[in-house]
């Protein structure tokens, strides 16, 4: 059983404010009689679902191709937030429910259309961070734009992760997954020098 976590990249998907959409220029197509199909994509490389690097956040940190493919492949835990819009998320919202994987998906459903960007999406407090730091979690992962605030300059749960050397992954879709645990691969592209990179994201459920 695959779970895909990842929105579709098109004109229809929405990016953070100010950032650069996704637009595909069709160079020459089939269709109107060339030999082949061939189309160049621009946009930002925190584009949908993707990782975050270090570089992103972090003067003089690691760039998206440094980073350790295993962060982004293995034992994965999703658990459901009942969390409401504009909130700061706590380690009290996960109530008494232990950190089972090295990689943590947190469904917050809080920005439940990848095609409307609402800025009053749940975001990840530091505590949280360090908590799931403390539970052997190497990955944090959500179903939001960011873990910080929409119009967050300090940026401080994105910080905590980088006191951690945790991964990061944000712009998932995770309504569809039940809780549990699964088996994560959400591989970044190696684009030399970059601060993050769209992934294609999938959990595999390997008990079905």
């Amino acid at each position: 059983m695959i779970y895909d976590l990842t929105p579709p990249i098109d004109r229809d998907l929405k990016v953070f404010p100010g950032d650069t959409p996704p637009e595909r220029e069709v160079l020459l197509d089939m269709d109107a009689g060339a030999h082949l199909t061939l189309s160049t994509l621009r946009t930002t490389v925190h584009v949908g679902a993707h990782a975050d690097a270090p570089s992103h956040y972090g003067r003089g940190a690691a760039p998206i191709d440094a980073r350790p493919l295993d962060l982004y492949l293995g034992p994965c835990q999703v658990l459901r937030i009942a969390a409401r819009r504009g909130t700061l998320l706590g380690p009290d919202d996960l109530g008494s429910v232990a950190i089972a994987a090295p990689r943590v998906l947190l469904a917050t459903g809080t920005f439940p259309d990848p095609t409307v960007f609402n800025e009053d999406f749940a975001a990840l407090s530091p505590a949280l961070i360090d908590h799931l730091h403390e539970g052997g979690a190497r990955l944090v992962g959500v179903d939001t734009p960011s873990l910080d605030p929409c119009h967050s300059k300090d940026l401080a749960a994105h910080r905590a992760c980088l006191r951690h050397d945790m991964g990061i992954l944000e712009g998932l879709l995770l309504a569809h997954v039940p809780e549990g645990i699964y088996e994560l691969i959400a591989l970044p592209l190696r684009i030399a020098g970059a601060d993050g990179s769209p992934v294609r994201a999938i959990l595999r459920d390997l008990t079905r």
